[in-house]
């Protein structure tokens, strides 16, 4: 009996722990859809902090309503991607859809703007879709599956293992940006002290000038 419920024990575990994989697979492998609606000649952004080394790829569209299909007007769009040091990484001008891919070389934000400038009369707001992936959600699995033979559950445990490896390429990453924060942390609270003890020193030397130059005048003036 003691073994039958320590088997049951084991088999609830591993479907617990295998129910858990599944969820951080959908997690990780969860692509990112967008939707922006972009005043006339307005602009609109969105960004993502992403770490070095990274694939990031996005398809855009442009959408319109009834007010544009009973013109012959088509309206278009400005899409410029920047790096976290204001490097272009993408750039289209007055496009309807397009897409974009690149490998990060940079830790930091890069920022996808979408801009119009419509020329016509009636020009509403324009609306773009965006989906958005990165990491391990931009890899193409069956060029995988075609190129390594593999299919169904070995197909499905090499989706667990990058994913697995993704998590820990994260945590990785967040260790070391916490471990910077910190250093920040404490380099500007070593600076406050010191800027402290030194604004008490000054005050005291200023309060000792006061002393020493309001004990000259009195005694310039025979007052003590």
């Amino acid at each position: 009996m003691g073994r039958k419920k320590d088997g049951k024990m084991s088999a609830f575990r591993a479907e617990k722990f295998l129910v858990f994989m599944l969820f951080l697979f959908g997690m990780v492998l969860r692509a990112k859809g967008v939707w922006l609606e972009i005043p006339k000649s307005g602009i609109k952004c969105l960004f993502e902090d992403i770490r070095k080394s990274v694939v990031v790829m996005a398809d855009y569209y442009v959408f319109w309503d009834e007010d544009y299909l009973n013109t012959n007007y088509t309206p278009r769009v400005s899409v410029k991607v920047t790096s976290p040091y204001g490097n272009a990484v993408h750039h289209q001008e007055n496009v309807t859809h397009g897409q974009f891919a690149f490998t990060t070389s940079e830790d930091g934000s890069y920022m996808a703007c979408f801009s119009t400038e419509s020329s016509h009369d009636g020009g509403k707001a324009v609306t773009v879709g965006i989906e958005w992936k990165t990491g391990i959600a931009a890899k193409d699995w069956e060029s995988v599956a075609k190129k390594e033979h593999v299919e169904g559950l070995e197909l499905e445990l090499r989706k667990l293992e990058g994913v697995v490896e993704a998590i820990r390429e994260n945590l990785i990453y967040l260790k070391s940006r916490e471990a910077d924060m910190r250093e920040v942390s404490e380099r500007t609270n070593a600076r406050v002290a010191w800027f402290s003890i030194i604004s008490l020193g000054v005050c005291v030397a200023v309060s000792l000038v006061q002393v020493v130059h309001l004990k000259h005048f009195f005694e310039k003036k025979k007052l003590i």
